[in-house]
């Protein structure tokens, strides 16, 4: 937590420091904070309540989201920030063991201006008791908007990209079940589809610690210019980290990046779905693009994912 004798800050662009340290914060994934993720994404695999590849039960591959995500808080109210988040680049690099303590340590590196919005980017790492790094988080956003006078604009379309989301399949080709390196160009990846509930929500973005916000208040939201909370991105991200695991398996665990783009925004009640294609193979990795839609085909999310390709058949057992 902040020192006692320096008190947490606004939550407002000018107000940040570059560079600005935050952490270490020490984290317990123990049993309730796993079956607290696997409620608020709706995944109750095996491999997080029991046996794994791993020798025992671990934590989602994002079971760390918003300690990495909201390692802000350790210098800024919570409660006065109004961000949004539009870019997520997650790499995975080890399991983290159920009961484990990790330490979590970032800061902010960046910020500037774009289109009349202060951006800033948080870049963040959870270790393991014995130093090994887990995840690394590097996420950019809007800080101290209103939100409804930028949701529904495409808040990523200023940013130089050096590669383009395609967002198409081949009907024409076998659709990819599990990863494997001779998959078809463009085959489709298996879809998921959910809706988040405001219970899940407000979960997720820890309205049970005190939090109150345009995900987990109607209130929040509204004086943000909405008629709806907004469903966290992160929440998204580990929607699509679900269907990633299905995908790659344990592999992903060890070897998984994903670089996400959140271009529209997602209400409570909306109904999501999650797929995406293959576009190629780099080496041991095969490499996807990713993204969400909802019901009505507006894309919220979009962006790429690889992982090593290992051949285990191994995936979770659905528990729920």
């Amino acid at each position: 937590m902040a020192s006692q004798t320096s008190p947490l800050k606004e939550a407002r662009f000018e107000l940040v420091e570059i560079p600005e340290p935050m952490g270490p914060v020490e984290v317990t994934v123990d049993r309730r904070k796993v079956l607290d993720y696997a409620y608020c994404e709706d995944d109750f695999g095996s491999w997080y309540f029991g046996e794994s590849p791993f020798g025992g039960a671990v934590g989602h591959p994002l079971v760390l989201a918003n300690d990495l995500l909201f390692l802000f808080y350790e210098n800024y109210d919570g409660n006065t920030a109004q961000g949004l988040h539009t870019h997520e680049h997650l790499t995975f690099h080890a399991p983290v063991a159920v009961g484990e303590t990790v330490t979590v340590e970032g800061g902010y590196t960046e910020k500037y201006q774009r289109r009349g919005q202060g951006y800033v980017v948080l870049e963040a790492e959870a270790r393991g008791a014995d130093g090994r790094l887990l995840v690394r988080h590097v996420g950019k956003e809007i800080m101290r908007t209103v939100a409804g006078e930028v949701v529904g604009q495409s808040r990523a379309a200023g940013d130089q990209r050096p590669r383009t989301v395609l967002g198409t399949v081949d009907r024409g080709v076998p659709p990819l079940d599990r990863a494997r390196l001779d998959a078809p160009d463009r085959a489709a990846v298996p879809a998921r589809t959910t809706v988040f509930t405001q219970d899940q929500m407000s979960v997720f973005s820890w309205a049970g610690r005190g939090y109150a916000n345009v995900h987990t208040h109607r209130e929040k939201a509204g004086a943000a210019g909405l008629d709806r909370t907004i469903v966290q991105a992160q929440q998204q991200t580990g929607f699509i980290i679900s269907n990633l695991v299905e995908v790659f398996g344990k592999s992903f665990f060890t070897s998984g990046e994903l670089d996400l783009r959140f271009v529209s925004p997602v209400f409570v009640g909306d109904e999501l779905t999650t797929s995406g294609a293959v576009s190629g193979v780099s080496g041991d990795r095969l490499e996807l693009e990713v993204w969400v839609d909802k019901a009505d085909g507006t894309r919220s999310a979009l962006g790429w994912a690889s992982a090593r390709v290992d051949g285990d058949p191994a995936r979770p057992t659905r528990l729920v």
